[in-house]
């Protein structure tokens, strides 16, 4: 986000939930930039428990607090949960929105469609300023570590959750994750009429509930302490995670190549600085990494592969993709141009290229394309091989193949370049070159292309 600082004391410091106080814990880790706070409402215990301490916040808060359910409308009891939420807000005042939401699993667990489909929802109605608080605590916090562990993640997932981390046009703070769920219940106690239990939350299907009802009972009744010693073991690894994250930072500022990073940069670190870097930059983009596994078969190809080869190592919606000594993160399906675009040479004329594509608009410049020369409409199209075009006065006509060769345009990025033709002579490459046989005089006025919001293609 542009113009926000970090959340402040990112690792929750240990307190005794006896003297909880949510204002102490909102003055340790609120970022400067908040303006208001969003209780997001499950229509549960926790979360009601959460809405009532911050409702009783005060007067500095009081018209700066709302709160927002999300209806993943999955069970019978959706309504029943929206009507809890709907009373809780009513009873202390407290403007509530209803977000519905369609669930699309995508090949993945219920659980995680529905987790995904929610902080969708809280980050698309987020509002600048806005901080999302939500009703995680201790053993919350003490179940996401065990559940990371047999999942085999590293110290970023045995981080669990974070208290506090940038989110949509706001932040999203977790001031719960230092309090047992007993202790924060007594907190929503107040609260008028019963809140439905939850059915996902009994159904064994599920992770979470498999390991609340059948693993949690007894790993208590042999370790009473176990959500205090599972949560301090948590704030260890993200303290770790911390520094990992600082050398991660300096060594991906080395190794930067643009928007690529150095091939020879990265081949000049041992193989775990390596994994750290990679992890680092794809996070840092917003792209959740392949396994460790699929990061070193990435790294292996990357090394390997011959100088003509254009390896690339595919993992959901994401590739690594090398070429000429450079490492980009990529789409696994780059967009591409398609069809055939009729476009107005008229100044001032634009014509969008599609989704991630930009657009492209006539701009008026010496030397330019001679619109004398061209018909009422000139058409847009990609290549399909085989173009010629002479790129300046006294250069020889060249292939659209051997231009992007020598300007190193990303082989990959070619079937995006958007090609203009006067019927069937190619006057122009996006903004890249101009037919020379089309253009005016150097001094004679003439029309450029500006190729805007393109997407990057070398």
């Amino acid at each position: 986000m542009h113009g926000k600082r970090g959340c402040a004391n990112s690792v929750l410091s240990e307190t005794h939930s006896s003297s909880f106080s949510l204002r102490a814990v909102l003055d340790a880790h609120l970022p400067a930039g908040v303006t208001a706070l969003v209780v997001g409402l499950s229509g549960g215990a926790d979360s009601a428990a959460l809405l009532t301490l911050a409702a009783a916040l005060g007067a500095e808060f009081r018209g700066r607090l709302r709160a927002v359910h999300i209806d993943h409308g999955l069970q019978t009891a959706a309504a029943s949960f929206r009507d809890a939420c709907a009373a809780a807000c009513a009873q202390l005042a407290i403007p509530l929105s209803v977000i519905p939401v369609k669930l699309e699993p995508d090949g993945s667990s219920v659980e995680a469609a529905a987790r995904e489909a929610r902080y969708a929802a809280f980050e698309a109605e987020l509002r600048p300023g806005e901080c999302l608080l939500t009703a995680h605590h201790r053993e919350d916090q003490a179940e996401t570590l065990l559940l990371q562990a047999l999942r085999g993640a590293g110290l970023k997932g045995m981080s669990a959750m974070p208290i506090c981390r940038p989110f949509g046009a706001g932040w999203h703070l977790r001031p719960l994750l230092d309090i047992s769920q007993s202790e924060l219940l007594e907190h929503g106690a107040g609260l008028q009429g019963a809140c439905p239990a939850d059915p996902m939350n009994r159904d064994l299907r599920f992770d979470r509930s498999y390991l609340r009802q059948q693993i949690w009972p007894s790993l208590t009744a042999r370790w009473p302490g176990a959500s205090s010693a599972l949560s301090r073991s948590a704030r260890h690894a993200a303290e770790a995670q911390v520094l990992l994250d600082g050398l991660a930072a300096a060594e991906l500022a080395r190794l930067r190549d643009g928007d690529a990073l150095s091939v020879q940069g990265l081949r000049a670190l041992d193989s775990r600085q390596q994994i750290n870097v990679l992890r680092y930059w794809l996070h840092s983009a917003g792209v959740e990494p392949p396994p460790t596994s699929r990061l070193h078969e990435a790294l292996r190809q990357i090394f390997a592969a011959k100088t003509d080869h254009l390896p690339s190592i595919v993992w959901g919606r994401h590739a690594l993709r090398r070429y000429r000594q450079r490492v980009f993160l990529t789409p696994s399906d780059p967009p591409q141009l398609h069809g055939t675009r009729h476009w107005s040479w008229a100044a001032g004329s634009r014509v969008d290229l599609g989704p991630g594509l930009g657009e492209l608009s006539w701009v008026s410049q010496n030397g330019g394309i001679d619109m004398r020369l061209l018909p009422a409409a000139v058409s847009v199209r990609r290549r399909h091989g085989g173009e010629t075009l002479k790129p300046a006065a006294k250069a020889r006509t060249a292939s659209v193949q051997h231009l992007c060769q020598v300007q190193g345009v990303l082989p990959w990025m070619r079937a995006a370049l958007p090609l203009v033709f006067a019927g069937d002579d190619l006057i122009a490459v996006a903004d890249l070159w101009l037919d020379a046989r089309w253009c005016a005089a150097p001094s004679k006025p003439g029309a450029a292309i500006l190729w805007e919001r393109a997407p990057l293609i070398g």
